[in-house]
């Protein structure tokens, strides 16, 4: 082939490299977007909202929860009052109770979880069991992300942790659970 033809033909694979997107990892949703949970039958519960702004020259996402407290139903268990949405089992609302710097990234999701953390009990059940703890293990998905429930005992956060910068729970505090037992083992953000 001559210089001048393998020339144009150099150019011509560079302009469709150029034009062409490359696959990328997947990137965290930005802007206002809807909180769901799911049951095992795929149905989806509205639980709140989440405002996700990229922090300038960082990799870093600011996000702001405002869950729809119009939703749960209030509940007065072991001397607290608590927000749960009622169903097969009760799944009450905990939020982190200190302060957070609600950042989050494509690879570390750890704040987010721990401002959605859930516990479970039977409806028949008085009082709380933080042991019942659901944690959503969150991973970033094409457009959403996407957590699934893991059991945590949630009576550690009864003291501030010793290191307020990390989230308190880590590797082996978080269980595999059942996902068939549970009433709303999938949580969404699109």
């Amino acid at each position: 082939m001559r210089p001048a033809v393998l020339a144009r033909h150099a150019t011509a694979a560079v302009l469709l490299l150029v034009q062409i997107p490359i696959a990328s990892a997947a990137t965290l949703p930005l802007g206002t977007r809807t909180i769901y949970l799911l049951d095992n039958q795929g149905s989806e519960y509205v639980i709140g909202r989440i405002e996700l702004q990229q922090q300038a020259a960082s990799d870093l996402v600011t996000y702001q929860l405002d869950m729809d407290k119009r939703r749960f139903a209030d509940h007065f268990l072991s001397m607290k009052e608590m927000k749960c949405l009622e169903g097969p089992e009760h799944m009450c609302f905990l939020p982190y109770p200190y302060d957070n710097p609600h950042t989050l990234s494509e690879t570390d999701l750890r704040w987010l979880e721990h401002d959605l953390l859930f516990m479970f009990k039977p409806p028949s059940q008085f009082g709380a069991n933080l042991w019942n703890g659901v944690y959503y293990q969150m991973t970033v998905t094409d457009g959403a992300i996407e957590g699934e429930a893991r059991a945590v005992d949630l009576n550690q956060l009864a003291a501030p942790p010793d290191n307020p910068a990390i989230p308190p729970f880590g590797i082996h505090d978080i269980n595999e659970t059942e996902l068939e037992q549970r009433w709303l083992p999938r949580l969404i953000i699109r």
